[in-house]
């Protein structure tokens, strides 16, 4: 009899295995600027107005998001999904922005007067880097597309909160909390 050989075959590994973080520098800006354009384009191709636009771009930016978390605690095996508010916050504001935007957002303020209102403050979103707004559309904010990703994000981990983007210190994303995650949060901190 022949023996049986046996050859030393290497796992394929897919694309869904590598790390994010190793992930660091596979897109050309090019190619990104041109496919956030054309993303634009198209949104702005099916709305009539300035409101219209950014929220076709937020839910378009929700559906991202929620895909964008799940892709992260799949790849991330020693990750944990966070149960606690701030410490979520915590998470994109450092983990989430420096693996999809290279660096960590420039801020993060609580409200003074709300208790369910937060801040995430980035100087320079990728995503206006690359825009020219015309002056008809002079109040076209293009990182809504950034704030629905961070509201697909926080309604996916069980953070229901709405998120809006404004002109303020650079960008301004306004994170408003339904009362029943503040209340939830509350609960946990007193146990």
């Amino acid at each position: 009899m022949n023996p049986i050989q046996i050859s030393n075959m290497r796992q394929k590994t897919s694309i869904l295995d590598k790390s994010i973080s190793k992930g660091k520098g596979e897109i050309n800006m090019n190619c990104f600027a041109l496919m956030f354009s054309e993303l634009v384009q198209y949104c702005q191709g099916k709305a009539h107005t300035v409101n219209e636009l950014q929220m076709r771009l937020s839910d378009l930016g929700q559906e991202v998001g929620t895909k964008l978390i799940d892709l992260h605690f799949l790849r991330e095996k020693n990750s944990k999904r966070e149960i606690k508010l701030l410490n979520m916050l915590l998470f994109i504001k450092s983990t989430f922005w420096k693996s999809f935007f290279g660096r960590e957002a420039d801020k993060l303020e609580h409200s003074n007067d709300d208790d369910s209102t937060y801040y995430i403050i980035e100087k320079e979103p990728l995503v206006n880097k690359f825009i020219s707004v015309p002056k008809d559309k002079g109040n076209l904010n293009c990182a809504v597309f950034v704030g629905g990703i961070i509201e697909g994000i926080l309604s996916s981990s069980g953070f229901n909160a709405k998120v809006t983007a404004h002109w303020h210190k650079g960008t301004t994303y306004m994170v408003k909390f339904e009362d029943h995650v503040i209340t939830r949060d509350k609960q946990m901190d007193e146990r």
